[in-house]
């Protein structure tokens, strides 16, 4: 098997501005994926000479904030202002960039609050909870001319990147579809891993603002430690394995294909073990059409995952096939061309071949990394993980959790308005067949007809409607 490597620049020029030049940053919900993730990687890249200072923390629990505070002063020697509503962090002129870490449902509104308020966001996936959310983080995005970064950490993997380019050059054949998975099993549970405790109470959390009543994000509730402790079990807060692990590995796919919003999307699955309370599935599948003539398949079970599927995207004449969804194994990331049969691709030449990157950094450093380089730079389309990408994610996830939840079918046309499903998805592919037309392809396509046509029999020729008895012409 022979290996094709490419070195990864570590995006230093993020670590040369000078001291007046430092970014100020600002993290809304240092919880457990805002601490683990955002503030540990935040100050480790601090001590590596990244001009970045953690300058102001927003927290409605107190007990995450105080451990956030403290962490920063003893890490990086900041002394953080704290602030119990963000939107007081907000309005502090002096920080450039905020990082958000709070449940899902509160992504959005504190996403397009902060680039309103000037702000450059780092926001944690999904981008949103709702679909019509998206368009409003776009136009506030394109608007404010501010760099957001969605959180999905992979889509700094270069592998993307490579595979993008092997598949515009048409190394791959037409692109027909791309598998993926996230699977998982614990003996408590999904998301029941994470950890409630005691001093969760209603007078160290602002409950009622945790829950974005007054904003209409989630209706009243009592207040109860799993709720606030493990939201990614009901559905006011979270699309379960839909939006918090599907997200990762879809982009992933996307940011590859050069796909986005997807034509046709069904869901499937259901709470089939975990009887706990939650009302997210245990198992569930999503199934993607895209205009271009890919499907997306993603399947996981959420209580066995000794035996998962592959992370592939097929082609005609070969397949890429991604190695632990591209997390970067050490300092390396891999994936492999698998090629088709020379039967059926007319090239004896074409042979598996690895692909590798090395890189400097771990992937939560890197996707920080490029966020800053974007801001240096000035250019909201430097990030890996526009909200554009971010928006076309949670369309599949979020729809094909509608599907499940409502039993129906959902189509998108080519402007990204959503409908429910009819005949006319099948239809026009079997007009294409009839009429005998070009494939369409991935956005970016290079590569002409390679691999794209199909090498008919001789005794094709029989076939065809007779006129008048008499047979087709063979041609």
């Amino acid at each position: 098997m022979g290996a094709a490597a490419m070195a990864v620049p570590a995006a230093q020029t993020a670590c040369a501005a000078a001291a007046n030049d430092r970014l100020r940053i600002g993290v809304i919900g240092p919880g457990r994926r805002g601490f683990g993730t955002h503030v540990k990687t935040l100050a480790k890249l601090r001590k590596l000479g990244v001009a970045v200072d953690m300058v102001a923390v927003n927290d409605v629990y107190a007990v995450h904030r105080d451990r956030a505070v403290d962490y920063i002063k003893k890490e990086t020697g900041v002394d953080a202002k704290t602030y119990g509503d963000y939107r007081e962090m907000l309005a502090d002129d002096s920080i450039d960039a905020v990082c958000i870490g709070t449940p899902d449902h509160w992504h959005a509104k504190q996403a397009i609050d902060a680039m309103a308020a000037g702000k450059h966001v780092y926001c944690e996936k999904p981008m949103t909870h709702h679909i019509d959310e998206g368009v409003e983080v776009i136009q506030a995005w394109k608007s404010s001319g501010r760099v957001m970064q969605v959180g999905v950490q992979s889509t700094s993997s270069p592998v993307w990147d490579m595979a993008r380019e092997m598949i515009d050059r048409g190394d791959l054949g037409k692109v027909v579809q791309f598998q993926t998975e996230c699977f998982r099993n614990g003996r408590a549970g999904m998301s029941r891993h994470n950890e409630i405790t005691p001093e969760m109470t209603p007078k160290n959390i602002d409950w009622r603002r945790w829950l974005g009543v007054a904003e209409g994000l989630a209706p009243e509730m009592v207040f109860d430690r799993s709720t606030f402790g493990q939201w990614r079990c009901y559905w006011p807060f979270s699309m379960g394995m839909f939006g918090d692990l599907f997200v990762h590995r879809v982009t992933g796919m996307l940011k590859a294909t050069g796909l986005r919003y997807p034509g046709r999307v069904v869901g499937g699955g259901g709470i089939f073990l975990e009887y706990d309370d939650r009302d997210v599935p245990d198992v569930g599948s999503l199934i993607a059409d895209f205009h271009e003539g890919v499907q997306c398949v993603v399947s996981s079970t959420m209580v066995a995952e000794e035996l998962k599927l592959e992370h592939v995207i097929r082609g005609h004449h070969g397949a890429l096939l991604f190695e632990k969804a591209c997390y970067l194994n050490g300092n390396k990331a891999s994936f492999d061309f698998v090629p088709e049969r020379p039967q059926v691709t007319l090239d004896s030449k074409a042979k598996r071949q690895t692909f590798e990157a090395v890189v400097e950094h771990d992937i939560n450093s890197m996707h920080f990394l490029n966020f800053f380089d974007a801001i240096r730079k000035n250019d909201p389309q430097a990030v890996n993980n526009d909200p554009v990408l971010g928006a076309a994610a949670v369309m599949m996830v979020n729809l094909a959790i509608r599907s499940y939840r409502e039993g129906k079918v959902f189509q998108v046309d080519r402007e990204g308005r959503v409908m429910e499903g009819n005949s006319s998805w099948a239809d026009q592919w079997e007009r294409m067949s009839e009429s005998h037309a070009k494939p369409r392809h991935v956005p970016g396509w290079q590569a002409g007809d390679r691999g794209s046509e199909m090498t008919p029999f001789a005794y094709q020729k029989l076939a065809g409607p007779w006129t008048d008895g008499q047979p087709p012409r063979a041609e």
